[in-house]
């Protein structure tokens, strides 16, 4: 009895997080639907930019993220570098991308691209079993590459603009588009939904942070060669989180596309 009880009340409480995480969803579309006509017309070289009505916010932000980074942020990816090989962390990386399969194939179904689901599902099998947990990238290895797919891009393939470019702190920049679609996929992931019901909450936070460390050593470099290399930071920055978005959309790969030229900004 005490068992039909507990089933009645897991089934009770997944079907309250379904419709939770179908009315976000809703209401991100709703809210993305009011954001969308802020989206620029600019252009430059053929490049559309992405809007930023909140500039002088934003760039107040940035600098203020700048700080952070240099003196917390940097230094502790840093010290994450000396205690951990460098095979080790690719190993941490690849187990964080299989954690996120079901979210993946989740937007690959939203998008309508089978294959790309079919892919994912592929991956996560034999990197899971064959890749001891996905500590190792066999099926990359053999030509099967991780194609990251979240909310943000099943909303622009939807239809859906940028919206405002954002700065957030300590997070860093984004479009209220993409922030919506993070936010999403944070709510709907299985392995939170899961952690939190037998109650290990701290276990789904500490996902959270190494995700956020290893993000954060993925860019260390790219963006310390940006600020050495760049009349404007923030504008680089910008130019570039846009490109590599639209070609994330796209399906192609961010690394191979060209940079769209800067704008000046003889304002600032």
């Amino acid at each position: 009895m005490t068992q039909i009880i507990r089933r009645k009340e897991f089934v009770m409480a997944l079907t309250i997080k379904v419709f939770s995480y179908f009315a976000l969803v809703v209401a991100s579309v709703l809210v993305l639907s009011g954001c969308a006509s802020s989206q620029s017309g600019g252009s430059a070289n053929g490049y559309t930019e992405i809007s930023d009505p909140f500039e002088g916010t934003n760039r107040a932000i940035f600098s203020f993220n700048e700080v952070v980074d240099d003196n917390i942020i940097h230094p502790t990816v840093r010290a994450y570098r000396a205690v951990m090989p460098k095979e080790l962390r690719n190993g941490v990386h690849n187990m964080l991308n299989n954690l996120k399969s079901p979210v993946v194939f989740a937007n690959e179904v939203l998008q309508g691209d089978i294959d790309g689901a079919g892919l994912v599902l592929f991956r996560t099998i034999v990197n899971t079993f064959a890749g001891f947990g996905g500590f190792f990238d066999f099926a990359g290895d053999e030509g099967f590459v991780h194609n990251g797919e979240d909310f943000g891009q099943t909303l622009a393939v939807w239809g859906f603009d940028h919206g405002p470019y954002l700065v957030v702190p300590i997070i860093g920049p984004s479009s209220t588009r993409d922030y919506v679609g993070y936010l999403v996929d944070g709510y709907a992931d299985p392995l939170r939904w899961y952690l939190f019901n037998i109650d290990q909450e701290a276990l789904y936070y500490t996902k959270v942070g190494v995700g956020y460390l290893d993000l954060r050593d993925q860019l260390m470099d790219l963006m310390e060669d940006l600020q050495k290399s760049s009349i404007d930071y923030y504008a680089a920055t910008r130019s570039i989180y846009y490109q590599r978005r639209e070609a994330m959309v796209r399906d192609q790969n961010p690394d191979h596309i060209g940079a769209p030229a800067i704008p000046d900004y003889d304002d600032y």
